[in-house]
């Protein structure tokens, strides 16, 4: 069940729930987010951004095709955090149903015109594109980084962005960084400025930088129209630290069947922790 990113996501905004988009880097952690998503019943968004492409390559695309033609949930392909109107042509041609221009940190002119550059090409073959307004921090310097400081979404900008670019859903800043909090920083979400954007434009809304927040804003942020949350980091270290306990139980180790079993069952256990906060859980019957 291969859904675009309009198709999946106008069900979760008819609907008041929202879609996790898990960032994926290889193959074992993208059949272990299919699994889990079939376990739950949930719809999924598996999030692709240029570093990570830079590292599967589209080559990939097919493969994950063939996993999401065979599988018992929606599934859209996303290119995450493009950079470029050439990047986005690079993923309509790969197979991505979905696709993310990210120029944020652009003057607004120039944000709206790259957009609109990019929604026009994408929507001629059917494919749905997620602009961005506004910047989101970041707290390390990873691909999927953002800028130095929040600077957040005006309301009134997002309307003008919304009806200048077509875009089919809009990423927002209300307060979130990517990568992992340092400990003497609290996270803390705009709620107020998000239900005042999602009154004024009514599209998907879109979180980035979702990892480290706490559960009860997230899940308040839902509730306010918040439609797909980028989950990155938070699978990826439960990934990571796993492979790396299993790793330095024993030196000879190196069949993977060995080495990523636990890893990505460390994994999946986040991954459907979130899955169950953004109330997706058991929403692949609505489709």
């Amino acid at each position: 069940m291969l859904y675009t990113g309009k198709s999946i996501l106008d069900v979760a905004n008819a609907n008041g729930f929202a879609i996790p988009a898990f960032n994926i880097s290889d193959w074992a952690m993208f059949n272990g987010i299919m699994d889990i998503s079939e376990e739950t019943q949930a719809p999924v968004i598996i999030a692709i951004h240029p570093d990570e492409v830079s590292h599967i390559t589209t080559d990939l695309i097919p493969a994950m095709h063939a996993r999401a033609h065979r599988s018992s949930v929606p599934v859209a392909i996303h290119w995450d955090h493009g950079g470029t109107f050439e990047q986005m042509i690079t993923a309509i041609h790969a197979g991505f149903t979905s696709v993310m221009i990210d120029a944020s940190l652009k003057p607004f002119d120039e944000n709206v015109a790259l957009t609109r550059k990019v929604v026009e090409a994408a929507h001629a073959v059917g494919i749905q594109v997620e602009g961005e307004l506004g910047t989101i921090g970041a707290n390390d310097s990873y691909g999927e980084s953002g800028a130095d400081e929040i600077i957040y979404t005006n309301p009134d900008d997002a309307v003008r962005f919304v009806e200048q670019t077509g875009v089919d859903s809009l990423a927002i800043a209300i307060g979130t960084s990517h990568g992992l909090y340092p400990a003497d920083r609290n996270p803390e979400l705009r709620h107020d400025l998000l239900q005042e954007i999602k009154a004024a434009v009514g599209i998907p809304l879109v979180l980035h930088g979702g990892s480290g927040n706490p559960d009860s804003e997230l899940s308040r942020a839902v509730e306010l129209g918040i439609n797909k949350i980028n989950i990155s980091s938070d699978i990826k270290v439960s990934y990571h630290n796993r492979m790396r306990q299993v790793l330095g139980t024993d030196e000879r180790l190196r069949e993977p069947n060995a080495i990523q079993p636990a890893p990505i069952a460390a994994m999946k256990v986040t991954a459907a922790e979130k899955i169950e906060l953004f109330g997706a859980a058991g929403k692949a019957s609505l489709y």
